[in-house]
């Protein structure tokens, strides 16, 4: 054959078509396969929270059925799952309010059709009774008066509150003064906050509680925002440091040859490009300062103040056998404050960065 007549054959070319639907069969049974790996995963997860929604709302001081329990987990399990599963499938946003939507209708709807009989709302009573708890239990505990479930609720609410905003004030400025500034030491700084990291916080009670009784702040609310701003902040530093470092040092540079100072350049042009890490030890300071229970028991005396920790504690404890429904209802309510800010807030904690490094 000679070179005309071959370079005048026809070259073979790919199916590009054909190929391009074997790629998205492909992605689709990945995705598939996914969403039922983390089905599966999941159900173990999730039952026993969804257990201690139905008991909060069904049972009774004479018991429950478990029919009534396995009824409501089988509605409410598949349309938590699917409402999962579009976050997989569907990437906007709209279409996501939309199935949240369709499977909050479903779950309304399954629930009244098999259980609806059986729900109330008597479990909920002692955000409304002061002196229920007291009534069931019929005796006092470690020689104080049971408090009202509120009292435990703002005690909680200040230690959260105080201590987040401490943790970001403080994590705030030395992430920044980390990310931006060479001075001597500052290596060894830095893997000293990675010691401080090593080392598990209950392992200091004796001595936190010799130091904050010395002090004069044992059985305060004081002692428990201090000592859980001091564990947390080695944490919150490194994060604050990886959000910092992504902020190009060009944009304030350019900000300071306009004329702003270093504090304007870091309030107006760096501070709002780190907003996602901010919000994000926001919500993990919350939550933590939330959940606290080693170091609120361990830093009071008698009943010198109450947080949610220690009342769902004392709760489960006296009232158990006679009314477990009011204790499911009382671990509903202290997880509803941490579940809606987590809801809420979501995507900033999948912003988290680590030494300039997203997760």
């Amino acid at each position: 054959m000679s070179g005309e007549e071959r370079m005048a054959r026809p070259v073979d070319q790919p199916d590009w078509e054909s190929l391009a639907r074997r790629a998205l069969t492909m992605a689709r049974i990945k995705r598939g396969a996914l969403i039922v790996f983390l089905t599966l995963v999941s159900v173990p997860v999730l039952l026993p929270f969804f257990w201690v929604v139905v008991i909060s709302f069904s049972a009774r001081t004479g018991g429950v059925e478990t029919a009534v329990l396995w009824k409501a987990c089988g509605v409410l399990a598949p349309c938590v799952l699917g409402y999962a599963a579009t976050h997989v499938v569907f990437p906007a946003p709209r279409q996501r309010m939309t199935a949240a939507l369709v499977a909050a209708g479903v779950a309304v709807a399954g629930l009244a059709l098999l259980v609806g009989s059986d729900l109330h709302f008597d479990n909920y009573r002692f955000l409304a009774n002061p002196n229920l708890v007291e009534d069931l239990r019929g005796a006092a505990t470690a020689g104080g008066q049971f408090p009202w479930v509120w009292d435990a609720f703002f005690n909680s609410l200040a230690v959260a509150a105080a201590s987040t905003f401490t943790k970001v004030l403080i994590a705030t400025l030395a992430g920044y003064y980390l990310s931006r500034f060479a001075f001597r030491g500052r290596s060894f700084f830095l893997q000293s906050l990675l010691i401080l990291e090593v080392f598990h916080p209950w392992m200091l009670t004796i001595p936190i509680f010799l130091v904050i009784f010395w002090v004069g702040l044992l059985n305060t609310l004081s002692a428990p925002i201090l000592v859980l701003t001091v564990i947390d902040m080695p944490f919150f530093i490194f994060i604050m440091k990886g959000f910092f470092d992504a902020v190009p040092w060009d944009i304030e540079m350019s900000a300071m040859t306009d004329g702003a100072t270093r504090r304007q350049a870091f309030w107006h042009v760096v501070l709002p490009q780190a907003k996602g890490g901010i919000i994000a030890i926001s919500v993990l300071g919350f939550i933590r300062g939330w959940e606290e229970y080693v170091f609120v028991t361990a830093l009071r005396t008698g009943n010198s103040y109450w947080v949610m920790s220690t009342y769902l504690y004392y709760v489960a404890e006296d009232v158990m056998g006679v009314d477990y429904g009011l204790v499911a209802a009382v671990s509903v309510f202290y997880m509803l404050p941490s579940l809606l800010l987590y809801l809420f807030l979501q995507k900033y904690l999948t912003q988290l960065t680590f030494g300039g490094v997203k997760g």
